[in-house]
């Protein structure tokens, strides 16, 4: 496990922008597994400004998002449809028909998650999978459990998760209770993995998934079994490590 320091919120976006600029620019036809929520818009911004100025071209890019609410149309502002055209998709160059996110409009879950998983395979899986970390330890929305999920599945989310999300709401009666999302044995097919993480909220799970045993209570210390993964945090997060 590769971990970067960063110095601030700022500091991390860029760093974490490189790397997935230097993924499209190796493999122009790279496959991109993307994340939402705060954290990672920034390094979004970063590879937006990136492309303005004619550096990167996504035209050959495609995507797959890790996760994506059950029930919520795509029109709805706060579904991670509408999230990474507004974040990202609006302002660069990438083929709409390339960029593909579980179908939470689809009230069949069990084909819904079928269908994720199929676009995965058919894309040739994922070269670079970016994720953030939650304050519970979950990646997608796997959260804490007796078992490590293995592929794409609805998930009931924890109270948790549902109060952290209810700032994008109106209010926490509007936050979805359950999502489709990447199992881990899908997030691990990655080739390589880029986490990252902010703030001091985040230090005492940052030194538990990442310094702490492997368990399924905190789904994110898989990824210390992972042959290519990047941990880029700033100094707030990474303030409690052991190290």
């Amino acid at each position: 496990m590769n971990i970067i320091r960063a110095k601030d919120y700022q500091d991390m976006s860029r760093k974490a922008a490189n790397i997935i600029s230097a993924q499209i620019i190796m493999k122009p036809d790279c496959v991109l597994g993307l994340a939402t929520g705060s954290t990672p818009i920034g390094t979004y911004r970063q590879l937006i400004d990136w492309y303005n100025k004619g550096d990167l071209d996504f035209s050959r890019v495609s995507t797959v998002n890790l996760d994506e609410y059950r029930g919520l149309k795509n029109t709805d502002p706060q579904s991670y449809y509408y999230f990474m055209h507004e974040n990202l998709f609006s302002h660069v160059n990438i083929r709409k028909e390339a960029t593909f996110l579980p179908d939470g409009t689809n009230p069949d879950a069990e084909a819904a998650c079928a269908g994720h998983e199929r676009v995965i395979r058919e894309l040739g899986g994922i070269d670079l999978q970016l994720l953030g970390l939650g304050n519970n330890g979950h990646i997608g929305f796997n959260e804490p459990g007796a078992a490590f999920e293995k592929e794409t599945h609805c998930v009931d989310l924890t109270e948790s998760t549902i109060k952290a999300n209810a700032r994008f709401f109106d209010s926490i009666d509007e936050v979805p209770t359950q999502a489709y999302t990447m199992g881990i044995r899908t997030i691990m097919q990655a080739k390589k993995i880029l986490v990252v993480v902010n703030g001091a909220g985040k230090a005492d799970i940052v030194a538990r998934a990442f310094w702490g045993p492997v368990t399924p209570e905190v789904p994110a210390s898989i990824l210390q079994m992972h042959p290519d993964v990047t941990v880029v945090c700033d100094e707030e997060a990474f303030s409690k490590a052991p190290v």
